[in-house]
């Protein structure tokens, strides 16, 4: 990064050095702002969450209660770097948790400091002949032809501070020796980068960086919005809660899992022809727009978007006589016992200067996930109804699936390469 970026605002600035990664972007955030001074990590790690996945009693909460995800993230994909038959050695589990507990006496757990977590995918456990631990990836809508994630392994990396996340992925890289004077060992001996994505959410951010393929020149992403889209999502009440999507028993109980995809986001017709109204029905419900129950960026529904049995209960009724029906409204037709059961950390992104969304969830298993998939594609109402399959079906019409994976995120105690034959 050169002095040409001395004129760019620090909020883009920073955005941009997530973005571009590695040691020079890193020195220029280091150089522009310096390390945030944020408290180093406990010296008895024992008292972290054994759930990798506990992340909410960290994160800020907005007025309503929700929480609030870190600013800036980043997904490092990783490759086990033995040969592909072989098994990790124990010599290597050592260094690989060795690595992950110097982060976590660099930096505490928390929005401000630094949230991760590790996962690893169907292929990753073919190494071991378990080709049952959790489902490989799929198209999941008849509409979509994703490529296929098999890296190993995905850390995902999460802080308020841009600084902290570089530095975390130089450390994993074993490209740094110190962090927040703590000495850090990397993953460099285990494991290969196969991939990296990165991206932002916030208020802010999205209208901060809305110069790239996919939105209109026009800029008009409102400033107030978290999200490319417009509009908030993560209300409390729509989230499955941490402990509901805890894997219960198995040799991973106390894990969870993870499924990863990379949306590309085409909204042209979202900001340039659709009006307000429009809007809020395909992103929530034809209710919501007809009573102006949406201000803004949605803050002023509190903790919840306010699915009830005049959205849920209505879904075929909007197809067949309004013409279309919201993506909150059907998806809310996957909750089991009227809770979510899918929780989401997802982001945007800038990666390849296309706006895009990297949906990040995790639930207990990922036949949940699927299942709520299903019900965000609305293929029934396609069949009987003027709704399309994509036109007017929700937001369909505005994204294309690129990348799908799936992951375990097992309990910290076994995040380290782990065995699933292990007696």
């Amino acid at each position: 990064m050169s002095d040409s970026t001395r004129g760019i605002p620090r909020r883009e600035f920073m955005k941009a050095a997530v973005a571009i990664g590695g040691s020079a972007a890193l020195s220029a955030c280091l150089d522009r702002g310096g390390m945030p001074d944020v408290p180093k990590g406990p010296n008895d790690l024992s008292t972290l969450p054994e759930r990798q996945h506990a992340w909410n009693r960290f994160l800020k909460n907005d007025e309503h209660g929700n929480d609030v995800a870190p600013r800036h993230q980043v997904l490092l994909f990783l490759n086990y770097a033995g040969a592909s038959n072989a098994t990790p050695t124990q010599s290597e589990r050592e260094t690989t948790e060795s690595a992950f507990k110097s982060l976590e006496r660099a930096y505490r757990r928390s929005h401000d400091g630094l949230l991760f977590s590790v996962g690893y995918s169907p292929s990753y456990f073919t190494r071991f002949g378990a080709d049952n631990v959790l489902p490989k990836p799929k198209s999941l809508a008849s509409f979509e032809d994703p490529k296929l994630d098999k890296q190993d392994a995905v850390v995902h990396l999460a802080s308020d501070h841009a600084q902290l996340v570089l530095a975390a992925e130089e450390a994993l890289l074993g490209n740094r020796n110190e962090l927040n004077g703590v000495d850090v060992t990397g993953l460099s001996a285990v494991f290969n980068k196969a991939d990296r994505r990165t991206g932002f959410v916030g208020d802010g951010l999205p209208a901060d960086h809305q110069d790239v393929n996919g939105i209109p020149d026009s800029n008009p992403v409102p400033k107030e919005s978290p999200l490319y889209m417009g509009f908030k999502s993560g209300f409390k009440k729509n989230q499955a809660s941490e402990d509901s999507v805890t894997i219960q028993d198995g040799p991973f109980a106390g894990g969870t899992t993870q499924h990863v995809s990379n949306i590309s986001l085409h909204l042209d017709q979202w900001y340039e022809q659709d009006s307000r109204d429009q809007r809020v029905a395909k992103m929530f419900c034809p209710v919501h727009a007809e009573e102006g129950r949406v201000e803004g960026a949605g803050d002023n529904l509190g903790d919840s978007s306010g699915m009830g049995d005049d959205c849920i209960g209505e879904v075929e009724e909007h197809a067949r006589k309004r013409g279309m029906v919201g993506h909150s409204q059907k998806s809310a037709g996957a909750r089991k016992d009227d809770s979510p059961v899918i929780l989401r950390r997802d982001f945007d992104s800038t990666d390849g200067g296309e706006a895009g969304l990297h949906f990040v969830a995790v639930q207990r298993t990922i036949a949940d996930f699927e299942r709520t998939r299903e019900s965000m594609n609305g293929e029934d109402l396609a069949g009987n109804s003027s709704v399309g399959q994509r036109v007017n079906n929700g937001i369909l019409q505005y994204m294309t699936v690129e990348r799908r994976g799936n992951f375990l995120v097992p309990p910290r105690s076994l995040r380290s390469l782990p065995n699933p034959n292990r007696d």
